[in-house]
């Protein structure tokens, strides 16, 4: 499984919307449900489901699902 599936996955869980398809573009304003609560959790989440771990600057950084997914590709590579 890929990195786009296994977020595909977590986002799925932490929403409770199977209906959800990642883009590099998608931004919370995209996926009902996701405030400042849920948003902490979908840290959480990705921080499990890959064993990660993220600063407070960088989660301040994700913009989006791309800028997101960049982040775990480079924790990924190191």
């Amino acid at each position: 499984m890929d990195i786009t599936e296994r977020l595909t996955k977590v986002f799925r869980n932490v929403f409770q919307d199977d209906s959800i398809v990642l883009t590099p573009q998608l931004t919370a304003d995209d996926v009902e449900g996701w405030d400042s609560l849920s948003h902490v959790n979908l840290i959480i989440a990705v921080e499990i489901e890959f064993g990660i771990e993220f600063s407070q600057a960088e989660i301040r950084g994700f913009e989006n699902v791309g800028a997101l997914m960049a982040a775990i590709q480079k924790k990924l590579a190191t």
